[in-house]
This record gives structure tokens, sequence and C-alpha cells, in this order.
């Protein structure tokens, strides 16, 4: 991970008050303020997109403006100045195009994170009993994005941000493994919230995990979603998940903090946390960067995603109220330790 520690305060138009949020009006006025970041911030965003150097980029010291309590749901209405939310596009531009996904939290291209009761125990990212399992942004999407990012305006000191590289993941795995994963011999199911209503997940195409050239491999995981057809595959999804649990680093993230993860290199989860629901909560804002808008042309209006999944329950003889929801849907469960005379994963070196 490279951290930058450099102040990040734009001047904000007064013009973007007549646009809303991800507006072509608001991009536009972004856009133009790239010219105001500093050089030492593009010339590592350019780094991150070409996949050069760190998979990870932390930047301390963005100027997030005044804020008012935490939001008690993502989609409150919130009285605030638009300072983190034009900074955060306006980086975000920088590295790409900023999109949003309609099924994910109703396709808003800046979406406000914090905890959430009702969903404090679900594989959500309004979840904080849990640990989020590793895994790579909307691995089942055809137009998954490039980058993540995520803005802290509020932190919680026990909230780590995890994260895992697929280098430092496969120098834990024997070649036998690395070669099986290469294989297309895995499927993916869609994360709930994007299911037609009504519908139920399909697996997604098959595919294999590791992708790219030896010395600069790529991948998608999912640790929840993803399954193998084959028995050699499975065998290969749970080291895999034993190598990245091995490996993984953890942030906590302060306010002003923006981590950008590429989510071709790394993957990612979050550690429980305990919040207050008292306004002073964690509260992270969230961006999702595409390279191109060109190939989500058909499945894309204005800068949102609209790709939906899943089969109609009828037309598979499911009866009404059938269980789904991301932990029902897949669940590959995998011991929290291993006999490491039986394991396969290489120690570290």
């Amino acid at each position: 991970m490279l951290c930058l520690t450099l102040p990040v305060s734009l001047d904000v138009p007064t013009s973007i008050a007549d646009h809303s949020i991800g507006s072509p009006g608001f991009i536009d006025a972004c856009v133009a303020a790239k010219r105001q970041l500093p050089g030492q911030l593009t010339s590592a965003l350019s780094d991150l997109v070409a996949g050069n150097g760190p998979e990870v980029l932390l930047v301390r010291g963005v100027d997030v403006g005044d804020l008012p309590a935490t939001p008690p749901q993502p989609d409150a209405i919130v009285a605030k100045d638009r300072r983190s939310e034009f900074t955060l596009l306006t980086i975000a531009s920088a590295a790409g195009e900023p999109v949003g996904y309609l099924p994910e939290l109703g396709g808003h291209i800046v979406q406000n994170l914090v905890p959430v009761r009702e969903a404090a125990a679900r594989q959500v990212s309004t979840s904080s009993a849990v640990t989020l399992a590793f895994h790579t942004e909307t691995a089942f999407h055809p137009h998954k994005p490039r980058l993540l990012a995520l803005l802290c305006l509020r932190g919680n000191h026990t909230a780590k941000t995890t994260f895992c590289t697929v280098s430092d993941a496969l120098a834990n795995l024997d070649d036998a493994t690395k070669a099986t994963l290469r294989q297309p011999l895995f499927r993916t199911r869609p994360d709930e919230s994007f299911l037609r209503e009504g519908a139920v997940a399909e697996p997604g195409p098959l595919m294999a995990v590791v992708t790219g050239p030896d010395d600069a491999p790529t991948f998608t995981f999912d640790e929840e979603l993803m399954a193998s057809t084959t028995t050699d595959g499975t065998r290969a999804l749970q080291r895999l998940t034993f190598a990245v649990r091995a490996r993984q680093h953890s942030v906590v993230l302060e306010p002003g903090d923006l981590l950008i993860i590429d989510n071709t290199r790394a993957v990612h989860g979050r550690s429980p946390f305990t919040p207050r629901y008292d306004g002073t909560d964690r509260w992270l804002q969230r961006t999702f960067i595409v390279a191109d808008l060109a190939p989500s042309t058909l499945e894309r209006n204005g800068r949102v995603i609209t790709t939906q999944f899943g089969t109609a329950r009828a037309s598979l003889g499911y009866a009404e109220g059938a269980a789904g929801g991301r932990k029902s849907i897949l669940r590959t469960k995998i011991p929290s330790s291993i006999d490491a005379t039986a394991s396969p994963i290489i120690a570290k070196s």
C-alpha cells in the first residue's frame, strides 16, 4: 500500500448547488477541478490505473468539509455541504469514470456507508457485527469497477478495512493450486441486492479466478459467493481463502482518509465494530470507478449501470417466499484454522 499524506482541499464552485450529485453538470465541474489536485496524487493515480506499483492507495489529508450527525440510513436526507462529494468525484474523475449500480443503494454515484441496526449481522456494507468476507467488488458483474474509492468522513477506531493483494495471496500457494485457479472452473452468484424482484440467483458463466501474465496477475474472488464445478477447484478456492486470510493487511480509516483499491489486483473486507447509533458513528462515502463507459452502454442510464440478474422463481418451480439472500444463496464453509501438516499452502516467504 502506498500512503500519501498531503492536503487535498479544492475550491468548490457555487454552481454545483444547481446540480444533483453525480449529474452531468456536477461531473463536469469535477472534471474541470482536476487541475487543482496535487501532482503527487495525480501521478499515484496514473500508476494505479496503469497497474504499476502498489495495488492500494491511501491518501491522508482530504478536506471533507463540515459534517452533520452521521445519518441513520444510507438514503437518509442529509443537510451538509457538498465538499466531500465534490472532492471524491474529482479524484475519481482523475482515475477513470465514476459510476453507480442501480441495485446498489439506489445507484447513487456517491453512496453513504453507515451502520444500520437492522443490517448489523448481514454480509452487506451497512453491517457492523460481522466480519465482511473478502471479495472483489461485484465479482459477478460483467461491468464491475476497476477501482473502488472509500472516503472516511467519520471513523471508528475498532473498524479495520482489510485487504489482500493478488501477489501476496499467490505467494502462499503451491504451483498446482495456482494452475487450477487459472482454469475456467469457477462460477459466482450475484449478490441478493442485484436480483430482479422475485428472482432466484443463478451462477454466472464459467471463469478463471486468476488471469493475466505470471509477472502481473489479476484475480476475481468472492469468499461468499464463488464456487467451483470440480473437486480440484473447490480445494483451490479453500486454499486461496486461507492464503488471503494469512496475508491480509488492514487500515483503520480516519476522517480525511481516502482509500482507493485496484479491484483487479486486491480483494477487501472489514472487521466487526460496535456502533452507537447516536449520530457519531463511522461514516464512509463510496464511489465506483470504471476505465471506460462504453462497454456498459446498453445497460446504463447516464452513469448508473442497470444490469439485473436472476431467473424468475416460477420458471424454476420455486414456492412463493423461498429463501434467498447472500448467505443462503451460497456458503462454502471454511474452517478458521487448518492443520499445518495437511495444508498445501506454502509458508510465508
